[in-house]
């Protein structure tokens, strides 16, 4: 694997050499004080529920407590937009979905609470996620075994939001939190809660989420490199969201059953030169349950199950319906852990899904995607075990999917997909490891049945119903220190994926019928071999404990098709670097990150994304009121009023992100 000298490589040797600097300095003492105060966050998304920090083959990032409240934004790919190795698709402040190493869409799953959020924001990038962030208690990336059992469309790896609606304990009293915040830049206003209280043996829980925002003003113009294009604030920017969500649980000491309810209500403007709008909505019904040692042998067993009706609409400039966008989903899954068996811990299960997806046009042209059912089963084992001093995780998953078209041509994949990985702690607190992973994704409906206009990405959409599957082969090393004052971690990763799937706009210009105009772009989705590879490094100093704490990041990635060319929409490189300070109820903070200009182009992208750099920054006191913690915060975003377009976004030349926004909060906690 070649890669060429960047600002990723020095920060590499700057961080290791800061590494061995700070080790040599920090005395027992203070190495023991700063893991006393380290908080174990458990990952619900991995099969054994382990701590955050014991996630040695999954590389995994999870946000929770004050760091999610600091990085939340309007959506979850804001909200991830600087973690390690994750961009975003930036799709104006209403759909911005994360992109993991360079890959998006259908490849990276998108969870909550371990289950499909079933919506369709992995088909396009105006879609917005249908899970709300400003209501979770973590936010969780996962790539690795674990994602296996999850399915094919985690081929990239999984962002899992856990907002606990089904309570899993019983709360020895009331707790809640309310939330409430104003943003300068969109005038925008948001007010979120939770609730969870108990009744016996009964545990319930009530949230819910509340956000208007008005047009977000920009830097210079609109239109990049444009002075006669608009200024000020950027049309078709607003966003008018609504969700709710109530669940109860009966708990015990054998375990816990319980069942919940939301609702989503997401109108958002789509910042095209069309100015389209999304009338978003979904209803889901969840049911979730474990019984703890439910056989000899055996540790757990879980049952989950969950119904989406999903539907968007999206709307001409004056309201009217163009395209109507359904998805009716069900998902169940039973998964078993078994005791240590020869050495070997592990979950094994199975999972089924079956969707009813379609997008017909309502003004009576040509539909974008035909009533198409899907139907998916599967079969998949995780384990680990020791091997000497080494630690061994290992997954494989056998999937069958069908697409059933109501116009014909059904077709059916088989899948098999497996990994495997091993840590070695060559000293304490130091481990070196590898991972091997092999898996296959089905080509998704849009991908084989599009045939219609796509107006909100201002498309002419062309799917082939003979796509061949998908497959990664990837391969990672990774070297990481993870105990003490200082803590740091690097990835080196190459994933050479066959029949790699994407969407090339061709230059033709087509009429909703799809006969030559002016209207819409003609994009044909097609298949051909790719290689990503990249490179993350990140160091961090303190990060959890009390006084000065700092971070240094960078990561790279790089997709190109084996034929020739670069594939589209790739994450620029970036550096970035913070400084922080926590003293009793006091919390402040200030960050940059440098983005390089992104010239690796795809053959049919026409402009160079320039260079950028965004400084944020935090300031938060924490007070008792009445016997309740009350945080008042400022946070302040993109502070020199840069203007950002990123790489990753397909209205990267008509749509900058937001200019300088300062937001002002109060949070309480009971």
């Amino acid at each position: 694997m070649k890669f060429q000298p960047t600002l990723l490589a020095s920060a590499i040797l700057s961080a290791l050499s800061t590494m061995a600097y700070a080790e040599t300095g920090a005395t027992p003492a203070v190495a023991g004080a700063a893991d006393a105060v380290m908080p174990k966050v458990v990952v619900t998304a991995t099969p054994f529920g382990n701590a955050a920090s014991d996630q040695i083959l999954t590389p995994a990032k999870v946000l929770s407590g004050a760091e999610l409240r600091e990085k939340a934004g309007s959506s979850l790919g804001e909200t991830l937009s600087q973690e390690l190795g994750v961009s975003a698709s930036a799709f104006g402040a209403g759909a911005s979905r994360p992109i993991i190493r360079g890959l998006e869409g259908a490849r990276v799953k998108m969870l909550e609470n371990g289950m499909a959020v079933s919506d369709v924001s992995g088909l396009s990038n105006d879609h917005a996620v249908a899970a709300e962030g400003a209501v979770a208690q973590q936010i969780e990336i996962l790539r690795g075994p674990a994602a296996l059992l999850y399915g094919s469309g985690a081929i990239g790896g999984l962002v899992n939001v856990v907002n606990e609606r089904i309570p899993t304990a019983l709360e020895p009293k009331l707790t809640g939190q309310v939330e409430a915040r104003y943003s300068s830049v969109d005038s925008g206003k948001n007010a979120s809660g939770t609730l969870d209280g108990t009744a016996g043996k009964m545990a319930w829980h009530i949230d819910g989420n509340l956000r208007n925002a008005d047009d977000y003003k920009i830097p210079g113009y609109r239109v990049f490199n444009d002075p006669s294009s608009a200024t000020g604030r950027l049309p078709h920017s607003d966003t008018r969201e609504r969700n709710v969500g109530v669940g109860s649980s009966f708990v015990d000491s054998w375990g816990f059953v319980g069942a919940s309810v939301s609702h989503l209500s997401n109108l958002y403007g789509i910042p095209s030169d069309e100015g389209s709008r999304i009338d978003q909505k979904q209803t889901r019904y969840d049911i979730d349950s474990r019984i703890i040692t439910p056989l000899p042998g055996f540790e757990s067993f879980r049952f989950k199950a969950g119904y989406t009706d999903y539907q968007h609409a999206e709307l001409n400039p004056d309201g009217t319906p163009a395209v109507l966008f359904k998805n009716h989903s069900l998902e169940t899954r039973a998964e078993l852990t078994h005791q240590t068996i020869a050495g070997w811990h592990g979950t094994f299960g199975v999972q089924t899904e079956n969707t009813r997806f379609s997008a017909l046009n309502n003004l009576g042209g040509p539909d974008t995607v035909p009533v198409t059912r899907s139907t998916s089963s599967a079969a998949f084992i995780v384990e680990e075990t020791d091997v000497g001093v080494v630690r061994v995780n290992a997954g494989a998953r056998l999937e069958h999917v069908k697409r059933e078209p109501v116009t014909g041509f059904d077709r059916s994949f088989n899948l098999q997909s497996a990994s495997v990985g091993g840590m070695w702690p060559f000293m304490p607190g130091y481990g070196v490891g590898a991972t091997l992973s092999y898996a296959q994704r089905a080509p998704s409906t849009e991908e084989l049945y599009s045939a219609g206009p796509h107006d909100a990405t201002v498309t002419f959409d062309v799917g082939n119903a003979d796509f061949k599957k998908e497959t990664s082969r990837n391969v990672e090393l990774t070297v990481q220190k993870t105990a003490g004052l200082v803590r740091w971690k690097a990835n080196l990763y190459r994933n050479q994926v066959s029949d790699f799937i994407y969407g090339h706009v061709t230059g033709r210009l087509l009429d909703d019928e799809g006969n030559p105009g002016e209207e819409l772009r003609e994009r044909i989705f097609e298949q051909a071999n790719a290689t990503i590879r990249g490179a993350e490094a990140e160091l961090e100093y303190n990060p959890t404990g009390a006084g000065w704490s700092g971070r240094v990041f960078a990561d790279t990635s790089r997709g190109t098709l084996d034929q020739g060319g670069s594939l589209p929409l790739q994450p620029a490189t970036r550096i970035g670097v913070s400084a922080g300070y926590k003293q009793g109820e006091l919390r402040a903070g200030l960050s940059l990150v440098h983005a390089r200009a992104q010239d690796r182009l795809a053959s049919f992208e026409d402009e160079a994304t320039p260079g950028y750099n965004q400084i944020n920054a935090n300031l938060s006191y924490t007070q008792n009121v009445a016997g309740n913690d009350v945080t008042w915060f400022l946070l302040a975003k993109n502070l020199t009023n840069q203007e950002i377009r990123v790489s990753t976004s397909v209205l990267k030349d008509i749509s900058p992100l937001p200019g300088r926004n300062f937001v002002f909060g109060l949070r309480t906690k009971f």
